[in-house]
């Protein structure tokens, strides 16, 4: 459904739709370009959306990109999404991204926003053993040396760090009296001497990696803003983060409630098809009911930014992630149900959808953190 959307808007959106039913809307098509779902980013599929101007949707003029709206970035999102294109690489490289145009040298901003729009992944490292929801304990060490920093210590769940062309890392530069203080941002190219990078098999295929750095050395214009200064850094940018996990969800619960709703018309049992079962049909009610609720959220939420794109939107913010990982994880799964043994099959892309979206509630902030920010917005 769309929404009030400028016209351009809304055959933007149909233009993405199409593009992604072209190049990957057959299952054939996606086992191909993923490795029958081994990897959940191909490059060349990628290059082609950098070919038609859509990775630099926001990326202002000056670096090669449309500086389009966080609204226009939110329908991209959610119609790949929707489509499963296999652009595993875009969601870190927006986030990325952001935080270069914020608080980026130029040389920098040309180096990570002028990739982007060429089809170059981009990503950005904050968790460690140790420090996962809480970033503020992270102990990667970046030292001051004579001509620039040595990094040494370890990160983990680092998205999409092994095709990546530049790692945002977030380093430890010194401790204060708050643990939240001395963090710092760098700019590293991730073909650097001294840092190596190894895949984490997870659920869903090749997406993460452990990084470890070794006598890294980083040049004095490696740090992207201000020393000491990478977590108020970090918030600012928590808006865009969250909203771009809420738009991609919102487009997996589409796809995967048209998915089930295609079977439960079609499936019949007992002389009928299923999806005319008063038990299955509730069902279909509730949670396209549920996606329409989120779509609203995301796209106010979306609207507010662009409002004031200055302003933080802590609780709004947190209720789009929340809200849109919760609801593609029940959809996901409720489908499954509906399906019965088919949509545990392999055969099927429900599965799929599955594993992808019981990670959403993890990544990005767990839940149960965006839950706390929440409650803490009401004072409690």
């Amino acid at each position: 459904m769309y929404m009030d959307f400028t016209q351009e808007q809304s055959d933007f959106a149909k233009s993405v739709a199409a593009f992604c039913k072209k190049e990957s809307g057959t299952r054939e098509q996606r086992d191909l370009l993923t490795d029958h779902g081994a990897h959940n980013h191909n490059q060349a599929f990628y290059e082609k959306m950098a070919e038609l101007g859509w990775l630099g949707l926001t990326v202002p003029e000056e670096y090669g990109g449309s500086a389009g709206s966080t609204v226009d970035l939110c329908i991209f999102l959610e119609e790949a999404a929707k489509g499963m294109a296999p652009i595993g690489g875009l969601g870190p490289t927006v986030i990325t991204g952001a935080a270069y145009e914020k608080f980026g040298s130029p040389a920098q901003k040309e180096a990570v926003l002028g990739g982007i729009v060429r089809g170059a992944s981009q990503s950005i490292s904050m968790s460690e053993p140790e420090a996962g929801s809480d970033v503020g304990n992270l102990s990667c060490r970046a030292e001051k040396v004579d001509g620039g920093w040595l990094i040494n210590g370890q990160k983990t769940w680092c998205s999409n760090a092994h095709f990546a062309e530049n790692i945002l890392l977030v380093a430890r530069t010194s401790r204060g009296e708050g643990k939240h203080e001395g963090l710092t941002m760098f700019h590293v190219p991730a073909d650097i001497s001294g840092l190596k990078i190894s895949g984490i098999d997870t659920m869903g295929g090749k997406e993460v990696n452990d990084l470890y750095f070794t006598d890294t050395f980083l040049p004095e214009d490696a740090v992207v803003g201000d020393v000491g200064n990478g977590w108020r850094q970090l918030m600012a940018g928590l808006n865009i983060e969250r909203l771009i996990l809420a738009a991609m969800m919102l487009g997996t619960a589409q796809r995967a409630f048209d998915d089930t709703l295609e079977f439960v018309t079609t499936r019949k049992q007992f002389g009928r098809p299923v999806g005319s079962f008063q038990a299955l049909r509730h069902r279909i009610a509730d949670l396209a009911t549920e996606i329409e609720c989120g779509r609203l959220l995301v796209y106010s939420v979306a609207r507010m930014v662009d409002a004031d794109p200055t302003k933080m939107f802590p609780r709004e913010a947190s209720m789009a992630k929340l809200k849109l990982t919760e609801t593609a994880k029940k959809v996901a799964l409720e489908g499954m149900q509906m399906m019965g043994g088919y949509g545990y099959a392999t055969e099927f892309d429900m599965e799929h959808h599955v594993r992808k979206t019981l990670v959403s509630s993890i990544y990005g902030g767990t839940n149960e953190i965006q839950r706390d920010i929440i409650g803490k917005t009401y004072g409690l």
